[in-house]
């Protein structure tokens, strides 16, 4: 009987652990990490790709005999940069980039396309009588945008077995908004290489 006992507690508290270790999980405990540092988590596209393609495309563009004929600071605006994977990638993040680093040169200036409407909007207000006039805004001022900067992110999926490889492609351009002439373009390649293996306990 005791022997009974003693198994029946000893399966009782086998499924108790068994039980808690199959309960719901969550992170409680971090630390900071370089955010350059490489680390394929998952076969998506990640902040490591982004910076890749950030930092190819900048050096690109400082490099070119287009921007050594380009006289003085010219400004750009970032027009449409489009996404054509399969998986979402936050392009607006990927074009934020991009701008940061060329602006960290000094050679670039940007004209902020998001922020037109909100500009408009306090044109309004400061020429409504709310602002002293010798201190209001007003429309007829702005500077006009030299170059127009535009990107398209593509991707090629190939899975065989348990491997899986990924082909990325970003391509952008700059256009002289004056002549509609294309002065400078380039693209980066990434290729990443997965292989499924089972995960868990």
């Amino acid at each position: 009987m005791k022997r009974s006992h003693t198994y029946l507690a000893a399966l009782c508290s086998l499924s108790l652990f068994a039980a808690a270790c199959s309960g719901p999980r969550a992170y409680t405990r971090g630390q900071y990490a370089d955010p350059n540092t490489i680390e394929l988590l998952s076969d998506n596209f990640s902040e490591n790709d982004l910076q890749l393609i950030a930092k190819r495309m900048v050096g690109s563009l400082q490099e070119s005999a287009a921007f050594a004929r380009i006289e003085g600071q010219p400004l750009i605006i970032v027009g449409d940069m489009h996404n054509r994977t399969s998986e979402h990638i936050d392009m607006g993040s990927l074009a934020d980039k991009v701008r940061v680093s060329l602006m960290h040169t000094g050679q670039f200036s940007f004209i902020d396309r998001d922020a037109r409407q909100q500009i408009a909007e306090e044109y309004e207000y400061q020429q409504s009588g709310y602002v002293r006039s010798d201190q209001a805004t007003g429309p007829g001022q702005q500077h006009g945008a030299d170059y127009i900067l535009t990107g398209t992110i593509s991707s090629i999926v190939q899975e065989a077995g348990r491997d899986k490889m990924i082909y990325y492609k970003m391509t952008m351009q700059l256009t002289n908004l004056g002549t509609g002439v294309i002065e400078w373009a380039d693209e980066k390649e990434l290729r990443k290489k997965f292989r499924k293996r089972s995960v868990g306990w």
